[in-house]
């Protein structure tokens, strides 16, 4: 069947607004089995790996597929918790606290769900519990700060394909980019102040954010410049000079040059200086995952420390920190703005339902 079959609808029923939350995804174990499901679908999309399909068919099912799951479970099992993944599981209490402070500020039908783009829940089951929920309405917003199509695109292009398989599509809206926003900004500075006041300053901060391969800012993707717009009005926030921030990127997979400076780089460098202390901040990451509690965390402290580094801090995401979801719970609000508040009353909704059944409807 090309498309899904529609959920049931009585007529008088009011209807909601629904907001999907995307996160880039994770495995469902810290396993080399689990890993290479994750990494097979993860690394198969032509916006995450930009070579010729034959080719990188070739080097992904031959040379990194019988190899790298088994070095990434290793990775995955020092920062797995019992709840599970630290992504997935804040990523889900992301989307409930959202839930409950939405619904404290506008009193209409909402339901907020969270989907991830690679591995479980995925974009399409998710945004078809919403539909068996009465949405004919949904924002998405991916939960990336600066957009890349690497990540936001890719994301609204897996949401775009679920809405292909529906007959009866809902309005869509989507946010691009929330990477400048204040409540964001504000945010990410209020929690470096509140671990420096418990831990103190460093001598150097480093904002490392995810690294992308070079070309794709030649080719004219936007995240390269909102990286170091987030960082500049965060250094501000922050009242840093130039002297006391750098700006990094991290992740480099493959032999193509990627975003410069390399974080890995600079720790070393930093290390063999011998800076007294170093701490490190992902503002591009809203929640804690394998590239900030084991790239950075552990990896990044070693290199640093083995270089001739004295003290190394990583300052962790903002997670589920009541500024952050006050800043996100602002964010859907204004991109829900002639969504909600002009909702038909009980007794207009009771009305539609008597002339749809006298037309004959069954329900």
């Amino acid at each position: 069947m090309r498309f899904n079959i529609e959920p049931s609808y009585a007529h008088g029923t009011p209807f909601k607004t629904g907001i999907l939350l995307i996160n880039l995804g994770t495995p469902e174990a810290p396993t080399a089995a689990a890993l290479r499901r994750y990494l097979r679908e993860f690394l198969s999309d032509p916006r995450v790996v930009e070579i010729p399909r034959p080719l990188w068919w070739l080097i992904l099912n031959l040379f990194v597929l019988p190899t790298r799951p088994r070095q990434s479970a290793q990775r995955y099992a020092q920062i797995w918790i019992s709840d599970g993944s630290p992504l997935k599981v804040h990523t889900e209490r992301q989307a409930r606290m959202l839930r409950g402070y939405l619904g404290e500020r506008i009193k209409v039908p909402l339901a907020v769900e969270y989907a991830m783009r690679y591995g479980q829940p995925s974009i399409a089951a998710t945004l078809a519990r919403l539909r068996q929920q009465g949405c004919d309405r949904i924002l998405v917003l991916p939960l990336y700060p600066q957009y890349a199509a690497s990540s936001t695109a890719t994301a609204l292009d897996a949401v775009g394909a679920a809405f292909a398989r529906m007959r009866n599509q809902p309005a869509l809206r989507s946010v691009r980019h929330f990477h400048d926003h204040p409540g964001y900004i504000g945010a990410l500075a209020q929690n470096i102040n509140d671990y420096w006041v418990r831990h103190g300053r460093p001598d150097q901060l480093v904002m490392s954010f995810h690294g992308v391969p070079r070309y794709t800012l030649d080719r004219g993707d936007p995240y390269h410049c909102e990286c170091h717009k987030t960082a500049r009005l965060l250094a501000a926030a922050l009242h840093l000079t130039p002297q006391q921030h750098l700006v990094t990127f991290q992740s480099r997979f493959g032999r193509a040059e990627w975003l410069k400076p390399y974080t890995a780089e600079v720790l070393k460098d930093l290390g063999k200086q011998k800076l007294g202390r170093v701490d490190v901040v992902c503002p591009g990451f809203v929640s804690d995952c394998l590239e900030t509690l084991e790239e950075i965390a552990l990896e990044g402290k070693t290199i640093f420390l083995n270089a001739g580094g004295k003290d190394y801090h990583y300052i962790p995401c903002l997670n589920e920190r009541d500024d952050w979801i006050h800043a996100l719970t602002d964010i859907v609000a204004k991109n829900l703005l002639g969504w909600v508040g002009g909702e038909a009353p009980a007794e207009e909704l009771e009305r539609s339902r008597e002339r749809a059944l006298a037309l004959g409807a069954k329900s």
